[in-house]
């Protein structure tokens, strides 16, 4: 599988993505096995955030690097911060609420590294917009992060075009990808404007939840459209949704998270899909029930 660039002077990461967020109760071997099988496939890049399993995801996944510090120079990190849960891990936090202060981003970044035993972060992500950040202070402390070699890369999640605009205005060096929801059934970010301010900086998106949550079940419309269509392509309904993904012209870069080593291998196919424009659009029509205009 070949890399993507997601900004000029961002990192080249796989075209498809491995999530993390599922594997809470995965066993180190298990862990092992769903690395392995992705970067059997050229999967490198893996995303993470810090309260993914209740605070246990991270840690779960530098178990495996801990007992195979090989394996860490072959692959890529994201993570994300800014979220306090309620949590018996996290005694001190009485609600949920976000933090983007300097402080705790260099204390979340620390405890990152040594949950995912590495000594550095490719890509650090604020997790959600909060209405609290200070731009100037984030800057700062991204910017003595990088100095310091701690991250590499930094990017935003869920940010609306004006929060990504804001934030950028005040970096020292570019905002690499936001990372969004969207997929065919999440589809107005093509056309809001969100993927184009990112072109617009020469940014990829990372899309999570790219299959939609498996909602065209929910429509006998739509799955007798996609049946046809993966019968047409011999391909599967996953595959087809994220050809749909990676046919647009903003280089999407989808997050898989599956626990599951085969889900793996039948995603990473699907970047040798070509669909047709029309079958993709017929797709889009059929989920907005309407015609472009």
């Amino acid at each position: 599988m070949h890399k993507i660039s997601l900004h000029p002077q961002g990192p080249q990461l796989s075209r498809i993505i491995v999530g993390a967020w599922r594997w809470t109760n995965e066993s180190a071997p298990q862990i092992e096995q769903l690395i392995q099988t992705s970067l059997d496939k050229g999967i490198t890049a893996f995303d993470h955030a810090d309260i993914y399993g209740n605070y246990s995801c991270e840690e779960n996944f530098g178990n495996v690097l801990r007992s195979n510090p090989s394996l860490r120079n072959n692959l890529q990190l994201i993570t994300k911060f800014g979220i306090k849960l309620v949590s018996e891990k996290r005694p001190e936090h009485k609600i949920k609420h976000y933090d983007t202060s300097a402080s705790h981003i260099k204390w979340s970044v620390e405890n990152s590294l040594k949950s995912l035993a590495t000594d550095r972060i490719d890509l650090l992500l604020i997790h959600r917009p909060d209405p609290l950040l200070n731009p100037e202070e984030v800057a700062e402390a991204f910017s003595a992060l990088k100095q310091q070699g701690k991250v590499l890369h930094f990017g935003v999640s869920n940010f609306t075009q004006a929060q990504f605009e804001m934030l950028q205005s005040y970096m020292p060096f570019p905002l690499v990808t936001n990372q969004i929801e969207l997929s065919l059934f999440r589809n107005e970010p093509l056309f809001n404007g969100d993927t184009d301010v990112m072109m617009k900086h020469h940014i990829r998106p990372l899309a999570w939840s790219p299959l939609g949550g498996g909602k065209f079940f929910e429509d006998e419309r739509i799955k007798e459209l996609m049946n046809r269509l993966c019968v047409k392509y011999g391909i599967s309904a996953m595959q087809l949704l994220l050809a749909w993904l990676l046919k647009h012209p903003s280089g999407v870069l989808p997050i898989l998270g599956t626990t599951k080593p085969e889900r793996i291998l039948e995603g990473a196919d699907s970047v040798n899909i070509d669909l047709d424009r029309q079958h993709w659009f017929e797709l889009l029509r059929a989920v907005n029930g309407r015609d472009v205009a």
